[in-house]
């Protein structure tokens, strides 16, 4: 979690109450977008040095939420980052991971929105970073491209 808010998430309603009735309106729309405020602690990565991270859950658990909020994250953090991102089909890895309700679209601010190019099955964040569509349908299209991040997608679970 994000450390100077840290102490929300054991501050009684009272106390968070007057906090956020001293929030600007902006600052009210900025924690829709705070994951480390939202989520539960199955949702956020694992601490310590990890390679792979493995979420096999049922419907309404927030899969596809935790892995674009994912995505975001490392996007956010390495300007440098190129992250592969796969599903069963382009089609599917666009409709959900990128413009679904909980895609990675949905959980960019509105000021900090990446730009999405279809034709180039391909989202590259402001600060340079960028995330690729793959088909799992189609793995040799893998071969070639240098990843540092890779996200895959199925109805059983995501890895990150």
């Amino acid at each position: 979690m994000s450390e100077p808010y840290r102490w929300l998430t054991t501050a009684g309603p009272k106390v968070r109450a007057r906090f956020v009735d001293q929030l600007s309106r902006q600052e009210r729309n900025d924690f829709d977008y705070l994951w480390d405020y939202q989520a539960r602690p199955e949702q956020l990565p694992p601490l310590g040095d990890w390679r792979i991270w493995m979420i096999m859950a049922g419907r309404g658990f927030g899969k596809t939420r935790t892995g674009a909020e994912w995505v975001r994250m490392i996007a956010d953090r390495h300007p440098e980052a190129r992250i592969a991102l796969v599903s069963s089909s382009l089609a599917e890895a666009r409709a959900v991971m990128v413009e679904g309700e909980s895609g990675i679209m949905a959980v960019c601010r509105p000021d900090h929105q990446p730009r999405y190019e279809p034709s180039l099955h391909r989202i590259r964040f402001r600060n340079g970073a960028q995330a690729q569509l793959f088909s799992a349908a189609e793995p040799e299209s893998l071969r070639g491209p240098q990843h540092s991040h890779a996200r895959r997608a199925s109805a059983e679970g995501i890895l990150c």
